[in-house]
């Protein structure tokens, strides 16, 4: 009988976004990696940013462990997986600690993971103290690590914030503000590692001043149950070749959509929107979101491809285009310069660029093969005469529903799917058989 794999862990959260996880997370799996330590981080909840700034850091992939796309199956087998090898498990909360359904709270009192809470000190003294101890006790089952305090002006005012917290409560240390260390953002959120000027050394920089509280110390190892995070799966995608675009308008895919592909069988075929003149030899295509908004004139003059495009569309093969990748195949997409483009036109209608965010949140869609999961973040809006085949659900009832667009064998939708919600319906989607009547 499988046992159980015990490994040092902790979920790194904050009272509210802006505080630093990021930055804190990485700078911690760094300190750790420098030490000789084999560090797996994970991230909470649906972002594609931070898990490439986390993978730098760590030099180990980043999956997502998200309660609601996922499931606690799912989430406890990828933990089960890296615990196998990992010296240190880290995990960075989404949002603060308990915002959201399900929340990171939510996942560290499921999983069994402490919670280290990272609180931005820049503008308060002893009320530090009061912040976190109401994350400590706010909900009683919730394990609890301690608390570090980032931003600070000096040593004093690290030792003003200790000396605020109880005697239960640990204070880990500080980091203190040092602009040598910020990572800049746009507007999806950080702007990924490799347009990061000095990551590296930024992340370095981190991490020595991190060495000097108690940070280089490994956390209480945590149990992890035996788990599968895909389940026993059959190889329908045997043989068949997948062509996904990855580059840097293309980049938004989780790691676990690519993991599920292969082991349902699939050979992944990736290529440059930006610079390839024709596709793969591929049976599908697989075009994920990102920020085609950024090189549209370059993806526009790139008439090749998009004749390559039209005739993978129309041998029947299928195209599964997710936000970005859906905003491609329009007419035109109109940029935040206000500048439009032509794009590749395979679905009628137009895409423009907002100065504001358009939609945020975890959404499902019901399909005849069956419900996938997933989520929507985009800062666009599309017209288009194509009637949707379905409208997303958002999981919270508060979201608005987004169309999904059947062409053929094309699929595409303002959504980033997490197929392994649902391997059965990833594998119909990818499979090069016949379109139904």
């Amino acid at each position: 009988m499988t046992t159980p794999r015990r490994c040092p862990a902790l979920l790194i959260s904050a009272p509210a976004s802006g505080q630093g996880k990021t930055t804190f997370t990485a700078a911690l799996a760094r300190l750790h990696r420098n030490q000789g330590r084999r560090v797996r981080v994970f991230k909470s909840g649906p972002d594609f940013l931070d898990p490439t700034i986390l993978e730098r850091a760590s030099g180990q992939p980043v999956y997502q462990l998200d309660l609601w796309m996922g499931g606690e199956a799912h989430c406890r087998g990828l933990l089960y997986q890296a615990a196998e090898q990992a010296d240190l498990i880290l995990v960075e909360g989404v949002m603060g600690l308990f915002d959201g359904t399900p929340s990171s709270a939510d996942l560290a009192t499921r999983l069994g993971i402490p919670v280290l809470a990272v609180v931005d000190a820049k503008a308060m003294a002893q009320t530090f103290g009061a912040l976190a101890l109401g994350l400590a006790r706010f909900r009683p089952e919730l394990p609890f690590a301690g608390v570090a305090a980032n931003r600070v002006g000096s040593p004093g005012h690290a030792q003003l914030c200790a000396s605020s917290l109880p005697p239960e409560l640990r204070f880990f240390g500080a980091l203190p503000l040092a602009e040598e260390c910020a990572l800049p953002s746009r507007h999806l959120g950080l702007l990924p590692a490799e347009e990061i000027d000095q990551l590296d050394a930024r992340l370095e920089r981190a991490a020595s001043l991190l060495a000097e509280g108690e940070f280089d110390q490994l956390p209480a190892p945590v149990s992890f149950a035996p788990a599968e995070p895909y389940g026993q799966l059959p190889r329908p995608l045997a043989g068949v070749r997948i062509a996904i675009a990855r580059d840097a308008a293309f980049s938004f895919v989780y790691r676990a959509n690519l993991d599920l592909l292969q082991r349902l069988g699939a050979e992944l075929r990736p290529f440059s929107p930006l610079t390839a003149s024709a596709l793969p030899e591929a049976d599908s295509l697989y075009l994920p979101g990102g920020y085609p908004e950024l090189h549209l004139h370059r993806l526009a003059a790139n008439s090749a491809l998009h004749a390559a495009i039209h005739t993978h569309h129309r041998a029947g093969r299928p195209i599964v285009a997710e936000c970005g990748g859906m905003l491609y195949l329009l007419e035109s997409l109109t940029n935040h310069s206000g500048e439009r483009a032509a794009l590749v036109g395979l679905i009628p209608g137009h895409g423009q660029m907002q100065g504001r965010l358009a939609n945020l949140g975890l959404h499902s869609l019901s399909l005849p093969e069956g419900e996938v999961r997933g989520h929507t973040f985009h800062h666009s809006t599309l017209e288009s005469p194509l009637p949707p085949a379905a409208m997303s659900i958002p999981s919270s009832g508060r979201g608005r529903p987004e169309p999904l667009f059947r062409l053929g064998r094309l699929f595409a939708s303002y959504l980033h799917l997490y197929l392994p919600a649902n391997p059965a319906l990833a594998a119909a989607l990818f499979a090069p058989q016949p379109a139904p009547n």
